[in-house]
Order: C-alpha cells, then sequence, then structure tokens
C-alpha cells in the first residue's frame, strides 16, 4: 500500500502552488525610513526625521527609568500574560473600565492585526475610509477579506458617514475610523460620531484608532471609551509610541466591552510583550508631566507652522495630531528626496490614498526652523 501511494506522487504531474496570493510580498505594509536607511542620500547636513510622527524630545523620563531598573532581567522569561498592563490601564482610565476590558500587543500595528485575525475570514469585507492608514487594508487582503473605500469627502477631508452606512452588507465586519487621522490630522466631531456609532447594525465592530489622541485640543473631540462605557461595539486603539515615545520598544493596547476585549486577547500569544516593553508601558502611564511637555511643545509649534506655510502659499490641512499634511506644487518623490537632500527626512503618503501629499512630524523650533528653510529652497528651486 505504502509502495502505491509513493507511485501515484512520482505520477502526478501538475504543480501544486504551495504559496497564498494574499502573502506575497508585494501584498505588505512598508513604514517609514529609518536614518540609518538615508545616511548616504543626503548631503552631510545634519538630518531632521520629521517623517514618522516621532516625539523629537524622546522617551517619557519614567519609562527610561523603568528599563534601566530592569535591563537585568533579561535573562528571565518576561510575564506569560498582560495582566499588569491591563491593571494599570485601568487605573489610568480612572477605572471607568476595567482591566479585562483591556488587551495589548507587540505594537499598535500589531493590534490592528490581531483585531483583523479575531474577526475575520475569506469574504468577510471591512470599510476604511481613505486618505487612511494603509495597514487596515493590507491586514485584511492577507486574510482574503474584501476591502471596501468610503473616501474622505470635501476640501476638509471629512467623514462621509452616509456612504458607510449604505456600504454596509451581512458580511461587513469591522469599520476603521481614526481620529484624528493619519495622514490628515483632520478628526470626526462628536455629534458625527454620536449618530454613526448609533446607527451601527449589531454584527459589525467600529475600530476607532485614536493613538494621536493626546494631541488634540478640539472641544468636540470625542474618544472611544465613551461608547465602549455604553456596552456599544467600539475598540479603541492606542499606541505607546507617539507621545511617549516609545517607538522603538512597540507596545500598543486596545480596549472594549469585556465581551469583545476576551474574545480578542484569544487570538494573541503568551509572552507577548517583552520586559522592558512591560516595565516601560505601566511607567510611562504615571508621567503626565512628560506628556504635558510633549503636547504643549507640539500645539506650540502649529502656529508657527501654519503661518510659515501660509507665506509660502503651501496647501496644508490644519491637524489635531503631531504632524501637518502638505500638498506642495511638484512630484512628491521628487519632493521627498529634495528634502532629504536638505536634512530634511519627510513622508509621501500616496499609498495611505493622499496622492501628492506629503506628511510631516511637527518637531521642535530648531527642526521646524531648518524645515521650513528647506521648504522654501525646494519650491524656489522648482520654480
Amino acid at each position: 500500500m505504502l509502495n502505491l501511494c509513493f507511485q501515484h506522487l512520482r505520477m502526478s504531474t501538475e504543480p501544486i502552488n504551495i504559496f497564498k496570493e494574499s502573502l506575497l510580498p508585494n501584498s505588505s505594509y512598508k513604514g517609514g525610513k529609518g536614518k540609518a536607511e538615508v545616511a548616504d542620500l543626503f548631503d552631510g547636513k545634519k538630518l531632521y526625521k520629521l517623517s514618522s510622527n516621532e516625539n523629537i524630545l524622546g522617551s517619557s523620563p519614567l519609562a527610561l527609568q523603568a528599563i534601566e531598573d530592569n535591563i537585568g532581567k533579561l535573562s528571565e522569561y518576561c510575564d506569560r500574560t498582560d495582566d499588569r498592563l491591563r491593571h494599570a490601564l485601568s487605573n489610568y482610565y480612572n477605572n471607568e473600565l476595567s482591566a479585562n476590558q483591556f488587551f495589548s500587543d507587540n505594537s499598535g500595528v500589531s493590534l490592528l492585526n490581531l483585531i483583523e485575525r479575531a474577526f475575520l475570514e475569506k469574504g468577510h469585507e471591512i470599510i476604511v475610509c481613505n486618505p487612511a492608514f494603509k495597514p487596515y487594508a493590507v491586514f485584511a487582503k492577507k486574510l482574503q477579506a474584501k476591502v471596501v473605500d468610503v473616501p474622505l469627502v470635501g476640501d476638509d477631508l471629512h467623514l462621509n458617514d452616509p456612504d458607510i452606512l449604505n456600504a454596509i452588507n451581512d458580511q461587513t465586519r469591522l469599520i476603521f475610523i481614526t481620529s484624528p487621522n493619519n495622514p490628515t490630522g483632520t478628526y470626526i466631531p462628536k455629534k458625527q460620531m454620536d449618530a454613526l456609532v448609533a446607527s451601527l447594525p449589531d454584527h459589525v465592530v467600529l475600530v476607532y484608532d485614536e493613538v494621536y489622541f493626546q494631541f488634540v485640543d478640539a472641544p468636540d473631540y470625542v474618544r472611544a471609551h465613551e461608547y465602549v462605557k455604553q456596552g456599544k461595539n467600539v475598540i479603541g486603539v492606542n499606541s505607546f509610541s507617539k507621545a511617549y515615545g516609545l517607538a522603538g520598544l512597540r507596545l500598543g493596547y486596545g480596549y472594549s466591552t469585556e465581551k469583545i476585549a476576551r474574545y480578542v486577547a484569544q487570538a494573541s500569544t503568551p509572552f507577548m510583550i517583552n520586559t522592558l516593553a512591560l516595565e516601560a508601558g505601566i511607567a510611562a502611564l504615571k508621567d503626565d508631566a512628560f506628556i504635558d511637555k510633549t503636547v504643549n511643545l507640539v500645539n506650540g509649534e502649529k502656529d508657527f507652522l501654519y503661518s510659515s506655510l501660509d507665506q509660502l502659499n503651501i496647501k496644508y490641512w490644519k491637524s489635531q495630531a503631531n504632524f501637518i499634511l502638505i500638498k506642495p506644487d511638484m512630484n512628491d518623490k521628487a519632493f521627498e528626496l529634495q528634502m532629504l537632500k536638505e536634512g530634511i527626512m519627510v513622508r509621501t503618503v500616496a499609498n495611505f490614498g493622499a496622492p501628492g501629499c506629503i506628511r510631516v512630524t511637527i518637531g521642535d523650533r530648531e527642526a521646524n526652523t531648518a524645515y521650513i528653510s528647506a521648504l522654501t529652497k525646494v519650491i524656489n528651486t522648482n520654480k
């Protein structure tokens, strides 16, 4: 019998493809480049990285101290679960949400992947609103789900909630909303979010990406936990990468109803959060002074940048985040390269659904002055 099986295998002439089309390299998300990757492309000037929305002040001092205090523990396994982080998050939210309503993963973007793996199968659908963070769609396609785009509309790039509701069908599982939005910096007013959440059917979960919430000063901004407390099918997504300055550690967290949070957590793996990330995250949640310093710097620099962009007659969108989207009157790739030669790293966002646009992180006055100086030179050179 065994020989017959081998004979059958030898007789097979049709090639068998073992690779999933959805996992081929061209389906991957490509993040922004690091300084080391562009070192040979700029002309030896001081390099300002304004391309990845990182904290120009560095990292939370309390987080750095926690890292130093725990560096000697790397020979031991990290916590098997994220229990301590979840309890710290519950305290951070003034115990309005229980520890069982939180879950975590290895960065905000990994959290998105975790959520999609929990809810999506082949044939399911998600709704995105471009311009938007590209991994929403990338991860869904890897799971062979359909991506339905309901673009932002108008000169102010606002949410088209009527068309979102019209796009929902029996296969829709997730809607991705980002506020403040990456890459536009725009936000969704509470009244509009209230109406959208109230209109969603029970089989749809709204993923509310709010990783830039610390920078918002709009009085009618609303966060996801307002809906979670009402028992709505909403997941709030956050990261320690931006305001806390811990992008290199890779730590993100989400929260929802206890039923949804414990369900999503089942898609995770043991020992997911490494020791230093866990301790740094717990410590960072207490670092209000650093957050205040960061937010005051970013929001204080916006008027300087708006005024400078107005003088240069550059189209831009006012931002509720720590970056500003601009649209220079030239090819975006050429603009990115010419700015790099002047020592300024910026990010093209055509792959986010904003062709011709450039996203620029808000830095300190030194970085912002260098950015405006380089911008002026590039624009004048290309007139």
